[in-house]
């Protein structure tokens, strides 16, 4: 049963009594001069003894922009967000600090109205907050929607500022926020005027490390697990810890002490010129008027030997990958028997074929038995199955594999190889169920 809606009459007589709320404080940047939290702090108590509620916790989000993340995605309140029977109201200083766009606005307010929980966003020029519960009416809706317009309104002119800013900051060669890129920290930019990037002795050993090894032939996964055996912070962790913040944080609908090194993060690392001291703007070099590339900060690998990192790399990919579909077959619908992980299409290199593997990995999480499969082999072993069960010789597609709930969990197979491993899938290592059981026709 869902819980009452309490209403802003219904007083507590003492602090262990409903209504019980929730404070939510939320700030995109904190800096060593900023008091926005302790404003939000006075504001959501202010607005709790107004209405009657007992404060029984915060939901704190520091460096979390309303923009980018919806309530639902930020590390603190989501976590609250699933267990909504632990409190009877949420409250906000204001809508900006819940919101900043109109559908962010309507998710949140669904979410309020299914679970029977009073949302409140301070007014301070009205003195008087603004109060949705479960019987609000239209008028009370369309006002946080108009909020939550000017919030996002807002929101674009402010974006539209700092890209003009940031234009500014790419064209003198000083850094203008954001991730630190991995093997610099910032500095005091020469002029004396904002800041730049110099290398960080820490990581710089590291990306040199890297650099030898991938000149001595070892794969980027190779290199990838020995960084994470040997606790290296990955970049966004080491921005954290330059930051003075703690490492991890949400990914994937999960929380993570630390995040995980994979091949995919090294590419990205190795292949921006960012490694000569260069500038980069959405991947590509920014140059100045002459064409010089603008130097942020003192390179860690001259231009010769940035290039041969790259023909290195180039040298790895030839170029032949398979030909893949906006979204694949089986995707929600394949799942490693390892992990109960979903599987996903990966092009193989040198091959004109993809397979479908288990990510773990890319979760953050390691599965003891990794399965991957050919594409093409188990599409038709799924489509196969799915005509046998059905009845029907017609096309299959992955809405009507989802739709039936048919789901295939695959095996990890044998290492080696063989004629006999290119003839097909060995099928003992494929289990095709719907809705959690095996069909009668496919019944041992």
């Amino acid at each position: 049963m869902p819980k009452p809606s309490p209403q802003p009459s219904q007083l507590a007589s003492t602090p262990t009594e409903y209504p019980r709320a929730l404070g939510a404080v939320r700030l995109s940047y904190l800096t060593e001069v900023t008091t926005s939290p302790g404003r939000q702090r006075a504001s959501i108590q202010l607005c709790t003894e107004q209405l009657g509620f007992t404060l029984i916790a915060e939901a704190t989000d520091i460096g979390v922009s309303a923009r980018k993340m919806s309530p639902f995605e930020r590390p603190s309140l989501s976590s609250w967000l699933r267990r909504p029977d632990e409190y009877d109201a949420i409250v906000w200083s204001h809508v900006d600090r819940a919101v900043r766009s109109v559908a962010h606005m309507t998710e949140l307010i669904e979410w309020g109205q299914k679970h029977a929980t009073t949302l409140i966003f301070g007014m301070p020029e009205e003195h008087q907050p603004l109060v949705v519960t479960l019987q609000a009416d239209g008028d009370v809706i369309r006002r946080c929607m108009n909020l939550a317009y000017v919030a996002e309104q807002e929101t674009r002119a402010i974006s539209a500022r700092l890209t003009s800013a940031h234009e500014v900051l790419r064209a003198t060669g000083r850094y203008g926020g954001g991730l630190v890129p991995f093997g610099y920290k910032k500095a005091p930019h020469p002029s004396g005027v904002g800041w730049c990037l110099a290398p960080d002795p820490e990581t710089v050993a590291v990306v040199r490390a890297i650099v030898d090894d991938v000149h001595s032939g070892m794969s980027l996964v190779a290199i990838a697990r020995k960084l994470e055996a040997a606790g290296v912070p990955v970049p966004r962790d080491r921005h954290a810890q330059l930051q003075g913040r703690p490492m991890g944080g949400r990914r994937h609908g999960r929380d993570f002490e630390r995040f995980r090194w994979t091949a995919g993060s090294l590419s990205k690392i190795l292949r921006t010129p960012t490694l000569m001291g260069h500038r980069v703007h959405r991947g590509k070099t920014v140059s100045n008027a002459e064409g010089s590339p603008v130097l942020i900060g003192p390179p860690l690998l001259t231009e010769e030997e940035f290039q041969a990192l790259q023909d290195i790399l180039n040298a790895r990919s030839n170029g032949i990958h398979p030909k893949r579909r906006e979204t694949s077959l089986l995707i929600g619908v394949a799942y490693c028997a390892g992990c109960s992980g979903r599987m996903y299409f990966a092009t193989r290199k040198a091959y004109a074929y993809g397979d479908y593997v288990c990510r773990a990995s890319a979760r953050g999480t390691t599965c003891p038995a990794p399965a991957a499969i050919r594409e093409s082999w188990l599409d038709d072993y799924t489509v196969s199955r799915f005509r046998e069960v059905f009845a029907t010789d017609g096309e299959v597609t992955r809405e009507q594999l989802l739709r039936d709930g048919v789901r295939v969990t695959v095996a990890k197979g044998r290492s080696g190889g063989g004629p006999d491993r290119l003839a097909g899938p060995d099928t003992s290592r494929l289990t095709f169920t719907i809705g959690g059981s095996l069909p009668d026709q496919l019944q041992p």
